[in-house]
């Protein structure tokens, strides 16, 4: 069956959408910045269809009402202007009532032939992102969204039941994946808040027993990381040898390719080189210093980073400790420009070594959280691949749903 298309532009002549440029400078300043409030969306939060809100700016509740015209409502979709172009979020429940920033576009539908979560999951489309790409980058060094460029989407337009039918399958994938995340942060925090609880608070267990100097329990000793750490620090090859087609062993630079826990394996290295080991802990070394890592699987590791591991295999002790020592950015940094560490500033840093029993009773409880995590962690990219796999498929047609009973899952049936 011959695929029907329905521009923005249409909808908007129709007057079933809007579009709203975010507030200009002279409306929006960085002075008008608090530290709590109600939270502004800008270009650096917007993600593929989510936001991302580690680094969210706020304005008061005075501030926000005089730019009520960008308030956002459930099932606005916002674009990044500048640098983002192939970016998009979705306005849920939780985003109801921020703020639009300055660099962004709003795109707001109200429209009986549009499922607007399906149309969030078009633009997540290779087709689409290539397409936002080559369109707002031409004839410019960065690529930069205008509202002519929005009007011109041109996206599939099913019947409204197979749209609602492919996003409903969709989210029951994004739903399992959010709920895996939830679980994982749980258990980081659990094991995080049993470490600072055994040594920080040093309240592990018997110390109602134990003799205390100087805030020091009797055994303890106060030593250095190179003392139980092995180090190895990168060295970049040349990036003639670099590749993206698998030929060699994953290459990992620094921060940049890092991922939640595991690194990504998007470049390769078809030469020898400075290696991490499976289950090696990845440090950054270039700011911001302190980054962490796991190595799951052997790699070669660039000069931003370096590998290390417990000398008694107790990596998953290490790991937080390294987690719970370098939670603040830099921590140990050289002062410079940018931030570095070396070799020898590592092997001296300062630690407060417990006695071995802890040590490994520790190690004993978090690296079994630790398998957990990394259960969830490659369920999550199992869950994305298929997802990602169906995704091309359900908005081409080629997977047809028109005749599938579809259950709407909880995401789509508090939105609806």
């Amino acid at each position: 069956m011959t695929q029907v298309f329905l521009t923005v532009a249409k909808l908007i002549a129709d007057k079933e959408a809007s579009l709203q440029t975010g507030p200009f400078g002279t409306q929006l300043r960085a002075s008008d910045y608090v530290e709590q409030g109600i939270p502004v969306i800008n270009v650096r939060n917007i993600g593929f269809g989510t936001i991302r809100d580690g680094d969210l700016e706020y304005l008061g509740e005075a501030m926000a009402e005089k730019l009520h015209q960008h308030r956002l409502k459930i099932n606005d979709i916002v674009f990044g202007r500048k640098g983002a172009v192939e970016r998009h979020v979705l306005i849920d429940k939780n985003a109801e009532g921020w703020i639009q920033g300055s660099d962004c576009l709003r795109l707001r539908i109200d429209s009986s032939r549009v499922n607007n979560k399906y149309l969030s999951y078009y633009f997540t489309t290779s087709a689409h992102k290539d397409w936002m790409q080559a369109l707002c980058s031409f004839g410019a060094t960065m690529s930069s969204l205008n509202q002519d460029i929005v009007k011109r989407i041109n996206f599939p337009l099913p019947p409204i039941k197979v749209q609602e039918k492919i996003a409903a399958i969709l989210s029951t994938y994004d739903d399992l994946i959010e709920n895996n995340q939830r679980r994982i942060v749980l258990l980081e925090k659990m094991a995080e808040e049993i470490y600072r609880e055994w040594f920080v608070r040093m309240r592990f267990p018997g110390y109602e027993l134990s003799k205390f100097e100087k805030g020091i329990p009797e055994g303890w000793e106060v030593s250095s990381l190179g003392a139980i750490a092995n180090f190895n620090m990168g060295q970049s090859p040349s990036s003639e040898f670099y590749n993206e087609t698998g030929n060699g062993l994953p290459f990992n630079q620094g921060v940049g390719t890092y991922g939640d826990r595991f690194p990504k394996k998007a470049t390769f290295c078809s030469v020898s080189g400075r290696n991490a080991k499976q289950g090696d802990i990845l440090f950054s070394v270039r700011a911001p210093v302190g980054r962490l890592n796991i190595a799951d699987c052997e790699m070669i590791i660039g000069r931003g980073l370096a590998a290390l591991s417990h000398k008694k295999k107790l990596n998953s002790y290490l790991f937080y400790l390294l987690k719970t020592v370098f939670s603040d950015e830099d921590i140990i940094g050289n002062g410079s420009i940018f931030n570095s560490v070396g070799k020898d500033e590592l092997n001296r840093f300062p630690i407060l070594q417990p006695l071995e029993l802890l040590e490994k009773k520790f190690d004993d409880i978090a690296s079994k959280i630790d398998e957990q995590i990394s259960t969830l962690i490659r369920a999550n990219e199992n869950l994305k691949k298929t997802r990602d796999m169906l995704l091309p498929r359900l908005i081409s047609g080629k997977l047809s749903v028109e005749s599938l009973d579809i259950q709407f899952p909880p995401s789509m049936q508090e939105a609806a």
